[in-house]
């Protein structure tokens, strides 16, 4: 993908609700997102609303994600919605083409083989058993003695008969007919991590959620993304900004940066570097995964600002957790 679209990923990647559920993904709790049909409502998604908060954003927040290249998105089914009040709950009603009625008798034709008679499965019905009413011989063997010849149905307001019955829909909430093309036609997706949001995962994107929570049990005040006004008068961005709630005056910054190479480079600490110089913050860090290279330490060193090296979230908490204590 684009350098564009990478970037756009990184933004979403920021989002809480995102590394939420990009969480779950990466430990197994979730492999795929399948909706759930409610008569209701339509589909839904319990896992994703559970993180969105409103069943109402779902689908803003999972297009979001799909468009990002985040999510990869299969066809799951097809639901129709009544164009009157938008519901799900939905019938399908099979109607005489002669007088409209749905009160239709759906039934079978069968054909006797050796004599050719042929007439519906009711004619042939005696007691238990098939016997033709032409010959008056009984029907044993399918494919032998007989065979189906398709399907014939009777109305039971006119007593026409007829092969094929229109279909219409009947809403069941606010109780209105309509024709296939009044409906309101909508597609239906699953969900599954993309193997670009699977790889940037492994690299950390999704390590804001659990150090957010991390700190947060340890008593501070999380912001993430977290913004600070500097001496300049600008506006600062980090992913993380944390103070305790005792002492909001001594405010944490955290940068997250990873590298698809062996290392990081020493870029993100010139830019932190360039941010904590006006901003002035009691302690600032930059978590890097899987490791920096030595000018980044040289320069996060004479700069003040510590360095996390990790290769997976359980070596990310547990090296913060010295840093804060």
């Amino acid at each position: 993908m684009s350098q564009t679209s990478r970037i756009q990923r990184v933004e979403v990647y920021k989002d809480h609700r995102a590394q939420l559920l990009l969480s779950k993904f990466i430990t197994g709790e979730i492999k795929r997102i399948d909706p759930v049909f409610d008569y209701k409502y339509g589909y839904r998604y319990p896992v994703v609303e559970a993180i969105v908060g409103s069943s109402s954003d779902v689908d803003v927040f999972l297009k979001q994600l799909f468009k990002g290249g985040i999510l990869d998105r299969e066809l799951y089914d097809k639901v129709l919605h009544c164009p009157n009040c938008n519901s799900a709950n939905i019938s399908v009603r099979y109607r005489c083409p002669y007088c409209e009625s749905f009160d239709v008798k759906k039934g079978s034709l069968i054909e006797h083989i050796p004599c050719g008679y042929i007439d519906t499965e009711e004619r042939f019905q005696t007691d238990d058993e098939l016997v033709c009413p032409k010959c008056n011989k009984k029907l044993t063997k399918v494919d032998k003695d007989y065979r189906k010849a398709g399907v014939w149905c009777t109305c039971n307001e006119c007593d026409k008969s007829f092969d094929i019955p229109t279909t219409s829909h009947f809403c069941r909430d606010c109780h209105k007919d309509f024709m296939f093309e009044d409906a309101i036609c909508k597609d239906v997706y699953s969900y599954t991590l993309s193997n670009q949001a699977i790889k940037e995962a492994s690299l950390g994107w999704v390590l804001i959620a659990p150090i957010k929570e991390f700190l947060q049990t340890h008593g501070y005040k999380v912001e993430s993304p977290g913004h600070l006004k500097g001496a300049s008068g600008a506006s600062h961005a980090f992913d993380i900004t944390a103070c305790r709630e005792v002492a909001p005056e001594n405010v944490i910054v955290f940068d997250l940066t990873a590298s698809n190479d062996d290392a990081v480079t020493e870029q993100p600490i010139i830019a932190m570097f360039a941010k904590i110089y006006d901003v002035a913050p009691d302690k600032a860090c930059v978590i890097a995964v899987p490791k920096i290279n030595e000018n980044g330490k040289k320069l996060a060193s004479l700069y003040k600002i510590d360095v996390i090296e990790a290769k997976d979230q359980k070596g990310v908490l547990e090296s913060l957790e010295a840093l804060i204590t």
